[in-house]
């Protein structure tokens, strides 16, 4: 599907889409609980829509109305060698993996290629220091493995979906056990959103130190509840306030745990000069402060490693897409410089790279300078509704077939 932006203005308000990371959390969290849980303010994107069939394929009685979730889990993990479908999903395939690892039986996870190209070392090194079976192609992981309660050591560097992933999966074992991170840790703020929603199913989890997580053994309870809105995708509507527009996003939990609410101390620096920013701790903002600082006066970013394992290359990404408006980026080691520029349409259709990132981030610019981007259909990831409400807000854009 082809995105075409006239140069405009956006003016309105609109309300900040449901929490995607909140949700994979408490959905997870309902199924671990044993009883009955009614979620609300779910938003049917591709990576939710993962979680929910993989609690399903797991034995979970899953109904959905509207944006509600009811989920009952008398029958989760009494399952036969189930089959996992994680579609392009990394959050869904890193929380599945040990909680898979738990059954003592033949599990294979399905997703798309990209998915398996990204990151999975921590399980695959999990899987053989136990003698667990890991067998991983470009389509597929295939598991064995009979995890145990016990005090296991993981790195706090390379993605905290892992460390949430084993929290889930001691919290189902129910036993105590103690996560130890490896420092340096990144991205602590998403394991602290793990905590929290397991907290409100009644789990005894916590951090005894900086780097050392205990879990007890707990009983878990019902938990029902509203998903709070989501900053990461939030960034995404608030930018156009710092690029002449005007702007009010509603539902944000001010007091939310989300480390992604850094995003408006991050988008005042760059309005107002040069700044250097380090994004490992919120990696999935990465493309928006690129927009943002090619629209104004340019900035470094640090800790920007990260960016190369996500749906695509997001600083390569953003790379190619702002060279054909006469852009680019600067690229050192773990860093990246996007300098002042002068943006415009020459003409050629960007690309998404089939990134939900890259395709908002690029919408963001082609507000200013008008042009098309093909691939759009991948903002069903996370955020179906973007363009619906960037029209909302009176932006100038049309959809097509492509």
């Amino acid at each position: 599907m082809l995105a075409t932006f006239k140069k405009s203005t956006l003016k309105g308000v609109v309300s900040a889409p449901p929490s995607k990371s909140m949700a994979h959390r408490y959905l997870i969290g309902a199924a671990l609980s044993g009883e009955k849980c009614t979620l609300s303010h779910v938003d049917y994107s591709e990576d939710i829509l993962a979680s929910i069939d993989c609690l399903k394929a797991l034995g979970a009685d899953i109904k959905t109305d509207k944006d509600t979730v009811v989920v009952e889990s008398d029958g989760f993990m009494k399952c036969e060698n189930p089959v996992l479908e994680c579609r392009e999903s990394g959050s869904t395939l890193r929380f599945f993996v040990p909680l898979a690892l738990c059954l003592n039986k033949t599990v294979t996870l399905g997703g798309s290629e990209r998915l398996f190209e990204r990151p999975l070392d921590v399980y695959e090194t999990l899987c053989k220091d136990n003698n667990f079976t890991f067998i991983k192609d470009k389509n597929s992981l295939t598991l064995c493995g009979n995890l145990r309660s016990g005090t296991y050591k993981i790195k706090g560097d390379i993605s905290s979906q892992f460390i949430t992933g084993l929290i889930f999966a001691l919290v189902y074992l129910g036993e105590d056990s103690t996560l130890e991170i490896i420092p340096p840790f990144e991205s602590k703020s998403y394991v602290n959103l793990t905590i929290s929603a397991l907290r409100s199913f009644g789990a005894d989890v916590e951090f005894t130190d900086e780097y050392k997580i205990k879990i007890k053994a707990s009983k878990m309870h019902a938990f029902s509840g509203t998903i709070e809105g989501d900053y990461s995708n939030a960034a995404f509507l608030d930018v156009f306030n710092h690029i002449g527009s005007d702007v009010t996003v509603e539902n944000l939990n001010a007091e939310s745990l989300q480390g992604d609410r850094v995003y408006k101390e991050y988008f005042d620096a760059i309005s107002k000069g040069t700044p250097t920013i380090d994004i490992s701790d919120c990696p999935d903002l990465g493309p928006v402060l690129f927009a943002l600082s090619a629209l104004k006066n340019g900035a470094t970013f640090t800790g920007t490693d990260r960016l190369k394992a996500k749906e695509s290359d997001r600083g390569v990404a953003m790379d190619e897409e702002l060279k054909k408006l006469g852009g680019g980026l600067i690229f050192n080691d773990n860093s990246i410089t996007v300098p002042k520029q002068e943006l415009t349409y020459k003409g050629e259709i960007l690309n998404s790279h089939n990134d939900h990132r890259i395709v908002m981030a690029m919408s963001v610019i082609l507000t200013q300078t008008g042009g098309s981007i093909d691939g759009v259909k991948a903002v069903r990831k996370s955020y179906p509704s973007f363009f619906d409400d960037l029209k909302l807000l009176n932006a100038e854009v049309s959809l097509y077939d492509s």
